[in-house]
């Protein structure tokens, strides 16, 4: 008679210090991200390049990240996550420390090439890691994390810049954090190796038989178009709600820097307080409840008028949209089989890649014609996330 896969023996090798330095490794992902828009007005003009360059930057990196996110399931199998985490992280640091010593746009681009490969494999990685030995608060916390990481790298850089320093001290300083967190990881090898306890509401504790389902199901490749989607919804809210509001609705610009500012505020901070209930509320739950409010979050905000209501409307946009990708993220081993997880979280951070280098793209085209119609656009595609966030529900 055949039985259920074993389960592995949970072992307790300082589990605290370790989810200590995923939570540092989430931070350095998030501390590059936000920095190449603060640095390239100071960089285009120097280094004697259009400023249209950055568009093509930037989508390079994307792609890169996306291939990186894809092939995660295999480069796991054969390398594990701690020595995948140390090689990662030291191609982000020769990245950044490419960037600082510039000298035209070849070097931007092979830039691209060890930024995008380390951020794509560092993501999925940490996240599969997660999603396996710990409970439902801790990828809530991790991708918090992550914000914590995207909003003090530009203030970093910000320092640099006031300081005399420049955007070369800038990626300088960040290329040479990164190569810290490469020394932290080489010498927390050891705890990689030692399965942490599974927490309550972890992989390691669901009841009833392990799920069948493998990455090559409908529902495997579902839930990266699910990710292309949430991302494609959170980057263009952010990068296209200040000029819907100062080019079409007459906001001063300082007003909207701060109304964004609590959009990514509302995500932040709705991943902290969702980490002390995500374990017993439930993943699904929270996520379709998200859903929900970040509908009439962007809603409100498609509708908006005054600064009030639009603060309003992005902050409970921001707070809805926070328990969505790591709450997915975390479900993945209570969905497909256990040889499928690091493929399909692979995968899904792939979708994530591509939807963010698509739709911002695809918004700008509804820009060039009209921008009070990128907002219902995104409120669009925020529908068909919740459809088929439920279909898959259904499916797993």
């Amino acid at each position: 008679m055949s039985s259920a896969p074993s389960r592995p023996t949970p072992r307790t090798a300082r589990p605290g210090f370790l989810l200590a330095v995923i939570y540092l490794g989430f931070i350095s992902l998030g501390l590059p991200d936000g920095t190449f828009g603060v640095a390239w007005p100071a960089m285009y003009p120097e280094l004697q390049l259009p400023i249209g360059l950055a568009g093509t930057f930037v989508t390079a990196g994307t792609l890169l990240t996306a291939l990186s996110g894809f092939s995660s399931g295999w480069l796991l199998a054969r390398w594990r996550t701690g020595p995948l985490m140390v090689a990662s992280v030291l191609l982000t640091s020769g990245g950044l420390l490419l960037l600082a010593a510039a000298q035209g746009a070849g070097w931007l681009y092979a830039a691209a090439v060890p930024l995008g490969l380390g951020a794509g494999a560092v993501d999925a990685g940490l996240n599969g890691f997660v999603a396996r030995h710990y409970a439902a608060r801790h990828m809530n916390w991790l991708h918090a994390c992550w914000g914590i990481g995207a909003t003090s790298g530009p203030i970093l850089f910000g320092l640099a810049l006031t300081s005399g320093h420049g955007w070369r001290g800038g990626y300088l300083l960040l290329g040479l954090l990164q190569l810290a967190m490469v020394l932290l990881f080489t010498q927390t090898l050891g705890l990689w190796s030692s399965t942490p306890a599974q927490a309550a509401g972890s992989a390691g504790s669901h009841a009833g038989p392990w799920p069948t389902l493998g990455a090559q199901s409908f529902a495997g490749w579902l839930s990266s178009f699910i990710f292309a989607l949430y991302v494609a919804v959170e980057m263009t809210t952010g990068l296209w709600a200040g000029s819907v509001m100062v080019v079409h609705r007459g906001f001063a610009p300082e007003a909207a820097a701060w109304c964004v500012g609590a959009y990514y505020g509302g995500i932040t901070a709705g991943r902290i307080g969702v980490g002390f209930i995500a374990d017993k509320v439930g993943n699904r739950r929270l996520v379709s409840a998200g859903a929900l409010a970040a509908l009439a979050g962007l809603g409100g905000f498609a509708l908006a008028e005054g600064w009030t209501t639009t603060v309003s409307a992005l902050v409970v946009a921001g707070l809805g949209l926070a328990p969505i990708y790591p709450g997915l993220m975390h479900e993945v081993p209570r969905r497909f089989a256990p040889p499928a997880v690091a493929t399909v979280i692979g995968r899904q951070s792939g979708g994530a890649s591509l939807g963010a280098a698509a739709l911002p793209a695809v918004a700008g085209a509804f820009a060039a014609e009209s921008l009070g119609a990128v907002p219902w656009l995104v409120l669009a595609v925020l529908a068909l996330l919740f459809g088929c966030i439920r279909l898959l529900d259904r499916l797993t």
